[in-house]
């Protein structure tokens, strides 16, 4: 399929470039998620699926399996797979960061109740393995259980550093690497390897994935302090739930004694008055956080088109490489 000319962003040419697949992949998504007691799991998972997501995640697989030549049915299935992973992860999410706005959408959790969000995720999670499994490819399982063992311990780690103002700029990046890298490189690294890629091919799309995930996370965090165009959430969120992401921990590392109070409190002992986020977002321009921060964001997107330069030169390499531009252009 030729690409679409007429779509001007790098996911929107791609999706274009991927369309059948995609549209297999949804057909798969819907027909799997379907249950035949229990009508709520269709009813949540199609709130959040049906929400404008970009799917991402699942378009990495097929564009990774494409373009190292793959032409089985299997690439579908583990796109479904990813989309579900990642489906899942966010049902969680939004219970444990009591969040009531996803895509600019109200969540589950709040539309329903935590129970139906947590235990449909849970659903999402068992309906992936069956979709695994049935590539009868004990790579593919291998590395996509990894990832989603993976996510959560990113989570949980996440959680034990919420609150820490002494967190380091390391365990952030390993809050990253699990919560959001993980799942971006598993995406990448399937779709070499059920089109049975040689081997420092899957590795690149492994690379590639990761440093893709982590250029994406570092980004998000950083439209939380300063806004932008379909951010889906509300400004300061993270601020307001005293998530440490890189911008803050900077900021505090730059900081002095009178700034460590406000940090403490703010963030340690979650008391925050009217005018805090504001007086934060001063602190952060007054240390240069973010400007440094978005420098690390272009860093590993760099590093990420570094990667694809060791797979076959293919109209899908040209967009995946502009997608990595794309990932840090959100800032703009």
């Amino acid at each position: 399929m030729s690409l679409d000319h007429a779509a001007t962003k790098p996911h929107e040419r791609l999706a274009a470039a991927l369309a059948d697949d995609m549209s297999a992949v949804n057909d798969m998504i819907a027909a799997r998620m379907a249950s035949e007691h229990a009508p709520r799991i269709p009813e949540v998972t199609a709130h959040l699926v049906g929400a404008g997501g970009k799917r991402l995640r699942p378009m990495l697989t097929l564009a990774a399996a494409r373009m190292c030549g793959y032409d089985g049915p299997f690439h579908v299935n583990l796109a479904a797979t990813v989309e579900f992973i990642h489906t899942a992860t966010l049902l969680h999410d939004d219970v444990v960061d009591e969040s009531d706005k996803r895509r600019g959408r109200p969540t589950a959790n709040l539309l329903w109740d935590n129970t139906s969000s947590v235990l449909v995720g849970d659903y999402l999670f068992a309906r992936s393995f069956q979709l695994m499994v049935e590539t009868g490819n004990l790579r593919v399982l291998d590395i996509l259980a990894n990832a989603a063992a993976t996510i959560a311990e990113g989570e949980v780690l996440q959680l034990t550093a919420a609150r820490n103002i002494s967190t380091t700029e390391e365990t952030y990046l390993k809050v990253v690497r699990g919560k959001t890298a993980a799942l971006f490189s598993a995406a990448t690294e399937v779709g070499g390897v059920i089109a049975g890629a040689p081997e420092p091919q899957i590795m690149a799309l492994h690379a590639y994935g990761d440093a893709l995930g982590i250029a994406f996370q570092i980004v998000d965090d950083l439209l939380d302090w300063q806004g932008g165009a379909g951010i889906g959430k509300n400004v300061g969120d993270d601020f307001r739930e005293g998530k440490l992401t890189m911008p803050i921990i900077r900021a505090i590392a730059a900081g002095d004694t009178n700034d460590r109070v406000f940090w403490t409190r703010t963030l340690e002992k979650r008391v925050q008055e009217p005018g805090d986020f504001e007086k934060a977002q001063a602190l952060l321009q007054k240390y240069g956080s973010l400007i440094s921060t978005r420098e690390d964001a272009l860093m590993w997107a760099d590093r990420a088109k570094d990667a694809l330069t060791a797979l076959p030169d293919h109209e899908i390499r040209t967009m995946l490489t502009e997608l990595a531009d794309y990932v840090v252009a959100r800032l703009v």
